[in-house]
C-alpha cells in the first residue's frame, strides 16, 4: 500500500516546539503582554491568530524562526518505529508537507537532515505540497494521514482512505467520514484493520 503522510503535528509534535517560540516573540520581539490569546485556528498557522498577529508580525516572526523551529521540533511518540514497521511490512511511505521555502535557508536540505537524524524511514519527500490532494492522486496514494482540517475534507472527497492525526487545534472537528487518530500505535491497528477489511 502507498502511504502518503504529513510531517508538522502528524509525525513531529510541532505545534509544542512553535507555540513557546511565539510566546517569546509576542513578548520580547512585539513587547505585547499575553492574555487570554485570541482563538486557534484551523490551519497550520494557528499561532497568528491565538496571539493576535496582523500579517506582518506573522510574517516576522517567521522570517526570525521558521529555521530554529524546523531544527528543534521532535518526532511523536512511536512515530519513527510505527514508519519503520510499515516500511519492513512493504508498504511504501511518501512524505507530503506543506512546509513552504525560505530566503533564508534550504527547506528542503534541512528536513532531509532532520529525517536522517531522527531515524525515519521514507520513499519519497515532497516538500511545499500546496495541494496535497493533487500530490495524492499523482502519487496514487491508497491512505492519506494529516493533522489540517482542510486538507483531510479535501482528501475525503477523492476516495482516499483518510485519517486526522488529533491535535489541540483539530480536537473540536468531527466528521464521520475521516477516523481521528490518537497516536501512532492507533494509526498502525487502524492500518491494519482497513487492510483486513479489503
Amino acid at each position: 500500500m502507498i502511504i502518503g503522510i504529513d510531517i508538522d503535528d502528524t509525525i513531529s509534535d510541532t505545534y509544542a516546539c512553535i507555540f513557546p517560540y511565539a510566546q517569546k516573540y509576542t513578548i520580547e520581539d512585539l513587547g505585547k503582554k499575553l492574555g487570554n490569546g485570541g482563538k486557534f485556528s484551523t490551519n497550520h498557522m494557528y499561532v497568528e491568530g491565538f496571539h493576535k498577529w496582523n500579517e506582518e508580525e506573522a510574517r516576522n516572526f517567521f522570517d526570525k524562526y521558521y529555521e530554529s523551529i524546523l531544527l528543534n521540533v521532535r518526532p511523536k511518540l512511536f512515530a519513527v518505529e510505527t514508519i519503520q514497521r510499515l516500511k519492513e511490512e512493504g508498504h511504501k511511505i511518501i512524505l507530503i508537507t506543506a512546509r513552504f521555502l525560505s530566503k533564508k535557508f534550504d527547506v528542503k536540505e534541512l528536513t532531509l537532515k532532520w529525517l536522517e537524524d531522527n531515524k525515519i524511514y521514507y520513499d519519497e519527500l515532497i516538500i511545499n505540497a500546496q495541494n496535497k490532494v493533487e500530490v495524492a492522486q499523482n502519487k496514487e496514494i491508497d491512505l492519506f494521514v494529516d493533522d489540517s482540517i482542510q486538507n483531510c475534507e479535501k482528501m475525503i472527497k477523492t476516495q482516499i482512505r483518510t485519517y486526522i492525526m488529533n491535535t489541540i487545534t483539530n480536537s473540536n472537528y468531527e466528521n464521520e467520514e475521516i477516523k481521528r487518530i490518537y497516536s501512532w500505535p492507533h494509526l498502525y491497528q487502524e492500518i491494519n484493520n482497513y487492510e483486513g477489511g479489503k
